[in-house]
């Protein structure tokens, strides 16, 4: 077995409560008790919300039942991280060689900082004044054999202070700290009910019984409780600084302007993409006005972006801020920011040996009207999942992804089938069906025909009809009076070689589709 290597671990306490207060547009009060919910439990809670008996892993209930003033935030794996990777890069400044834990949670071998800065506590120091100076009080610091020790070091140190164990005293630190610490719930209560509660007497059972009785990975959670952690601390890959923003002063107030003072700030995101052979297929638009509001959002794009699109975007959602009823954005653009959220290797955006041909040119033609017209003045059409026409077609702006609420590939029982008809009516059409007799068919409950149908009167208009197929009934959300849907499906085929998909509900009867 190798030998522990020396570990400096950095321990932000509650950082899922921190990530959270870093999101507020608004500077959030510490007596404000909030808590963290996961699957109806507590994964951390504010200083607040402690002192007030919320506890990690109460229930959603006894939380509240404790603090009824307690604010319950929904857990957000990526806000955490989000907000995490600025503190990670200001420690990469002072010593390189990171490795991320968690959110929250990082560790760097100890030697490197200790000989630059003269000693492993005075390292650990100048890393915690550092991170204060950032904005993140509280963070505690542990050295010791292994990342395990080290961070057990961190959790036992006092708030902006250091906890050092010194070389080989592993085992006798570890040992009064409860098996629950090594965060494997089984395990714990196995040893609990053998009388097993601490590391120290987890550590001192015999080591060849642990292993046939827990396997691999009993023994190794052993090794751990014994300080004999001989993980390596495996340094990050520090991302590319894609991230761009460009500042004005004074403030502009018309859309234009921000999109061409924006143009060189655009050009410089797709030059850093290309730098690292990366293109933007999700880029976040943040714009900042001098009243202290932001307006942000995130674009799609089916393949990716280029300057023109950044920019674009960036004019579409300063109209959407402005010209609207409720605006996001008070006062003139101080600030815009663009962030790639997602991006993806060149090479699977390179065109082909003979270039694009028409797809290509039909882009820079639809692309050229919608930057004429605005983000909503190009649409394109999605199957959407749904039993009714209407709901079954979305409706996109040209050049977003599509992101669909309905899922297209469930089974949606009472859908119809396809062919489907190549023109949809959203708006309500009444028509009118008749028998032999000129009386208009109705559907009962067991849902046959009164008549067989011979008209079809629409529009003002009247065709006969020579064949027909159905009725199929709809049914949907029976359980909601208000919006449940109790229909019947009808195709006609009508002598002038026209063919409809009629539909007949409390309203009476209406064309959902035609077959062209």
């Amino acid at each position: 077995m190798s030998t522990p290597v020396r570990t400096l671990v950095l321990w932000f306490p509650d950082w899922p409560v921190t990530a959270y207060s870093l999101s507020l547009p608004q500077p959030w009060d510490p007596a404000s008790p909030v808590a963290i919910i996961r699957a109806n439990t507590v994964i951390a809670c504010s200083a607040s919300a402690r002192t007030e008996g919320v506890r990690r892993g109460s229930r959603r209930r006894d939380a509240q039942a404790a603090c009824p003033s307690v604010h319950l935030v929904a857990d957000d794996p990526d806000r955490d991280a989000r907000f995490f990777q600025p503190f990670i890069a200001a420690v990469e400044e002072l010593s390189p060689g990171v490795q991320l834990l968690r959110p929250g949670l990082c560790a760097l071998r100890a030697r490197g900082p200790a000989r630059y800065y003269g000693g492993e506590d005075e390292a650990a120091r100048v890393l915690l004044r550092m991170l204060s100076q950032h904005g993140a009080p509280g963070v505690r610091a542990g050295v010791a054999d292994g990342p395990f020790t080290a961070e057990h070091a961190a959790r036992a140190a006092a708030a902006d202070d250091v906890r050092i164990v010194a070389p080989g005293d592993s085992a006798e630190f570890l040992s009064p700290i409860p098996v629950t610490a090594l965060d494997d719930p089984p395990l714990a209560d196995f040893l609990a009910r053998l009388g097993v509660r601490t590391m120290g007497e987890f550590a001192a059972l015999d080591p060849a019984r642990v292993h046939d009785r827990l396997s691999e990975a009993g023994a190794r959670m052993q090794t751990l409780a014994a300080g004999a952690d001989s993980r390596p601390v495996t340094s990050r890959t520090p991302p590319p600084k894609l991230t761009r923003e460009v500042s004005f002063e004074p403030p502009l107030e018309q859309a234009d302007q921000v999109a061409f003072a924006v143009r060189t700030t655009a050009d410089a995101v797709i030059r850093a993409l290309a730098e690292v052979s990366l293109v933007c297929t999700e880029l976040r638009i943040e714009l900042h006005d001098d009243r202290g509001h932001i307006a942000e959002r995130i674009w799609l794009h089916p393949s990716c972006f280029d300057a023109s699109g950044i920019v674009d975007r960036v004019r579409w959602q300063l109209q959407s801020s402005w010209e609207t009823s409720e605006p996001l954005l008070a006062g003139g653009v101080c600030r815009v920011t663009l962030i790639p959220e997602s991006v993806d290797d060149a090479a699977h955006h390179q065109p082909g040996l003979f270039g694009q041909g028409t797809d290509a040119r039909l882009h820079h033609a639809l692309s050229r009207v919608q930057g004429i017209l605005g983000h909503e003045g190009v649409l394109v059409a999605a199957a959407s999942g749904g039993r009714l026409l209407t709901d079954r077609q979305s409706l996109i702006p040209w050049g977003d992804r599509a992101v669909l609420t309905r899922d297209p590939h469930r089974p949606w029982p009472g859908r119809m089938p396809d062919p489907l008809p190549t023109t949809v009516f959203r708006e309500h059409r009444a028509v009118r069906v008749v028998g032999h007799d000129g009386e208009q068919i109705e559907v009962d409950e067991r849902g046959a025909l009164s008549a067989e149908p011979v008209m079809l009167f629409h529009d003002g208009s009247s065709r006969a009809v020579e064949g027909w197929a159905g009725p199929w009934a709809l049914r949907e959300r029976e359980w909601d009076a208000e919006n449940a849907v109790r229909a019947h499906r009808l195709q006609l085929l009508c002598a002038d070689e026209s063919a409809w998909l009629v539909l007949r509900d409390e309203s009476g009867w209406r064309v959902e589709g035609r077959y062209d």
